[in-house]
């Protein structure tokens, strides 16, 4: 069985050129097919971006079901991130994650976790966007791979874990995630091939944008679209994670 993954911070749709455009990231999205979608930086309600719910909109464009996690609430204006797919599937949870207070005015940082079937196996994936500062990454890190999500009971391989970590390879914080869950960009998880990178979209030279995998998943292809589109559209491109489910 096979699963196109998508993991994709959109920068509110706000792309290279300043321009507001919910629907140019829908055809980013569209012209790679996912079965799941990953989202990161989606505006919901907010004057900033025209009181538009993107997680809506996108899911409108692409027909697809979804589920919104709001990592910060401003009255009635929200902001975080969300999952998409076509798939059936249903909410198993979603959260804050541990907040940094040494450092004020840091963002607020969330999770949030979909069971999807896939040709009648179930296949959990947690999408999240963590913090810039090391300190704050590492501890929402460790929440996530701690009892209440990744070592929680209803934790089930195969699981995948991918979004923005805002975390190199050479990051603490990616080497206690990856003593996890295999990263689908290494050999351990049947990737031989060199790691993509994602930001920034114009030249991306950066991988913070990962997908780790537990047992019963298998890479067979990465890829990130570097066409005009891609690399206008958002300030991330987006990474694509073909996998196998090895039965």
């Amino acid at each position: 069985m096979k699963l196109r993954l998508m993991t994709y911070n959109v920068h509110r749709c706000v792309g290279g050129d300043r321009r507001l455009d919910v629907e140019r990231v829908a055809e980013v999205i569209s012209a790679h097919e996912p079965d799941v979608v990953a989202l990161q930086e989606l505006d919901v309600g907010r004057l900033r971006t025209g009181h538009v719910d993107q997680a809506h909109r996108l899911a409108e464009l692409l027909k697809m079901g979804f589920h919104f996690h709001p990592a910060m609430t401003v009255e009635e204006e929200l902001y975080g991130d969300a999952i998409l797919t076509h798939l059936p599937e249903k909410l198993i949870k979603s959260g804050p994650l541990p907040f940094y207070r040494a450092v004020p005015g840091l963002e607020p940082r969330g999770a949030l976790w979909v069971e999807v079937m896939v040709a009648g196996t179930p296949v959990q994936i947690i999408n999240t966007h963590l913090g810039l500062i090391p300190q704050e990454q590492k501890r929402q890190a460790a929440a996530l791979v701690g009892e209440a999500w990744m070592s929680s009971d209803r934790w089930k391989a195969p699981g995948v874990l991918l979004g923005d970590f805002n975390a190199t390879p050479y990051s603490a914080t990616y080497r206690l995630l990856k003593a996890a869950a295999r990263d689908a960009q290494s050999l351990a998880a049947g990737w031989a091939k060199a790691p993509t990178a994602t930001f920034p979209s114009t030249f991306p030279f950066m991988r913070i944008d990962h997908v780790f995998l537990t047992k019963g998943l298998k890479t067979l292809n990465v890829f990130s679209p570097y066409d005009a589109l891609a690399r206008v559209a958002s300030d991330h491109l987006p990474l694509v994670v073909d996998l196998e489910i090895e039965g």
